[in-house]
């Protein structure tokens, strides 16, 4: 496979990390950019291909993050690129609600094709997974004429204010930001590492607070993450959202799937509610779908989607020329490279090589995930506390020896792992044994 890229898929170190040129432009970057924009590390880089980047020291540095979930096909493919490109030749801009252009109905009749269940279906492009969230939302309330909004306990939907309001944890995103928006509730879900519950235990507990503490018949719209990302990589227990599902279908709830971060064939299907069995009635779509371009889009029944009144939802980017062009692309990837099962690929590759990090370090308290997005919670030896430290030293250690690897959890004690679906085997070992280098050092440093 590596065969086909631009650069050799190893990892390739010629220079301390940062090396001497990133050094001098994070020296420019701290009198420029603001220090609200925190980096994981300050490592510059100039291209990439596939599963590695190159800085611009010319280290060739293993990426398990993909800028969290976005390149899911792989750096800078050019298939995407020269899609891209032409398109940017022939027409950059109109507003598709004033002169539209076929790209972005042919998006959103791909979308309404891969989306689960198997009725009318319509879509509205957007810029960023936020602004899906935010239009869910407006959508939701218009067709339901309720304000509440549900989210998960450890849920991540943005950083706008209306969703750092869904949003759980308060740091870094929602320090001092306030007020929000009111309406917005978070309720308990299932985290099986954590609560031992099954998903009809955890399912009966969050139905049981939203019945105690909000009421059923007030709320407009129940987000849920299939797989929660920033949360720490938490999967609920079988059976969880089915039932869910079942409550909101019976109270008249609109059940909206954020499929940002683990859609668009991340997980070894088009989106990860599929892995459930539940059919949504939004989804959210963001992150993988350009391959790094901007674009989110809303997709969902259409009696709900036509429900906003016309002028109500849109903005000026919105399904962009050549954002829609790089999208159409990167279905045709996926489908005729088959990246649904190379995401099993993944999957299968990953428990093989770490699956049994729970047993061999004792600071390694669950290891789960889904095609190729995996998480590592990290724990004080012998309990489920969490243990933040421990994930500052392994990320330092990674990212110093060329593996970007990404933080996760509302206690920054999960090793998140979201690398391209087109990663090999190979450099799934080479990336696991840096970071098992990490657990042994960090093991020795507590002694």
């Amino acid at each position: 496979m590596s065969s086909s890229f631009s650069v050799s898929q190893e990892r390739k170190l010629v220079t301390a990390l940062p090396g001497p040129r990133s050094i001098a432009l994070q020296e420019r970057r701290v009198r420029a950019v603001s220090a609200g924009a925190g980096t994981l590390a300050n490592i510059y880089m100039d291209h990439g291909a596939g599963a590695i980047l190159v800085d611009v020291d010319g280290n060739q540095i293993i990426d398990l993050g993909c800028g969290i979930g976005v390149t899911t096909i792989g750096h800078a493919h050019p298939e995407v690129a020269a899609a891209a490109a032409m398109q940017a030749g022939k027409l950059t801009h109109t507003l598709f609600t004033v002169t539209p252009y076929e790209n972005y109905v042919r998006v959103a009749e791909k979308l309404a094709e891969i989306t689960p269940g198997d009725f009318e279906k319509h879509s509205i492009l957007v810029n960023t997974g936020a602004e899906a969230v935010e239009n869910a939302v407006k959508i939701a309330r218009k067709y339901t004429g309720r304000r509440a909004i549900v989210s998960l306990d450890h849920a991540f939907h943005g950083r706008t204010n209306l969703t750092m309001a869904m949003t759980y944890r308060p740091w870094p995103e929602r320090v001092g930001m306030g007020p929000f928006p009111g309406e917005i509730y978070s309720v308990p879900t299932s985290y099986p590492y954590q609560d031992g519950l099954s998903g009809e235990e955890a399912a009966e507990k969050t139905i049981d607070y939203i019945q105690t503490h909000i009421g059923a018949s007030e709320i407009a719209a129940f987000f849920v993450e299939p797989i929660q990302g920033d949360g720490g990589i938490v999967i609920p227990a079988p059976g969880y959202f089915k039932r869910l599902s079942e409550f909101c279908t019976e109270n008249g709830i609109v059940f909206v799937s954020d499929e940002i971060q683990a859609g668009i064939a991340r997980t070894g299907a088009w989106y990860a509610i599929e892995h459930h069995g539940v059919v949504p009635d939004l989804v959210t779509t963001a992150k993988g779908i350009a391959g790094g371009f901007p674009l989110a889009a809303v997709t969902g029944r259409a009696e709900i989607m036509d429900a906003v009144q016309p002028g109500g939802i849109g903005g000026t980017f919105g399904g962009n020329p050549v954002s829609t062009a790089a999208a159409l692309a990167v279905f045709d990837i996926i489908e005729r490279d088959n990246l649904l099962d190379e995401a099993k690929r993944v999957e299968k590759a990953l428990w093989a090589r770490i699956g049994d990090w729970a047993d061999k370090f004792d600071i390694v308290g669950d290891v789960r995930g889904k095609g190729a997005m995996f998480g590592v919670e990290l724990v004080h030896p012998g309990t489920k506390k969490p243990f933040p430290e421990a994930l500052s030293f392994v990320l330092k250690h990674a990212t110093t020896n060329g593996v970007i690897a990404l933080d996760a959890g509302s206690w920054d004690s999960v090793l998140r792992i979201m690398p391209s679906v087109v990663i090999s085997e190979a450099l799934i070992d080479d990336a696991a044994s840096v970071l098992e280098e990490a657990f042994t050092l960090f093991a020795a440093s507590q002694k």
